[in-house]
């Protein structure tokens, strides 16, 4: 008898903690990813080091809206302008 406890116990915990890890991993990946900061992206995107980014150092949405983002006009983003640009839509999740 004690060694159906011992069992039940033991794979009661093993789910236990079967069941934990898999709900733990789900939060994990749907964390909100936050948008990058205009140094974060003059870092990774100005090529020619000049402090501003022009739409040919651009990709992905910036790119695509740099007409809209780019208000003054000057050929490339400033902080200012970066700060006030609409953001991205997500993809949905299926």
């Amino acid at each position: 008898m004690k060694s159906n406890t011992f069992k039940t116990a033991v794979l009661v915990f093993g789910l236990t903690l079967l069941v934990a890890n898999s709900s733990f991993g789900q939060s994990q990946d749907r964390q909100e990813k936050t948008p990058p900061t205009f140094s974060k992206l003059l870092k990774e995107m100005d090529k020619n080091e000049d402090g501003k980014l022009a739409k040919a150092e651009l990709k992905g949405p910036l790119k695509e809206d740099f007409s809209k983002i780019d208000t003054d006009e000057d050929g490339f983003i400033s902080e200012k302008e970066f700060k006030k640009a609409p953001k991205p839509k997500r993809k949905e999740r299926k």
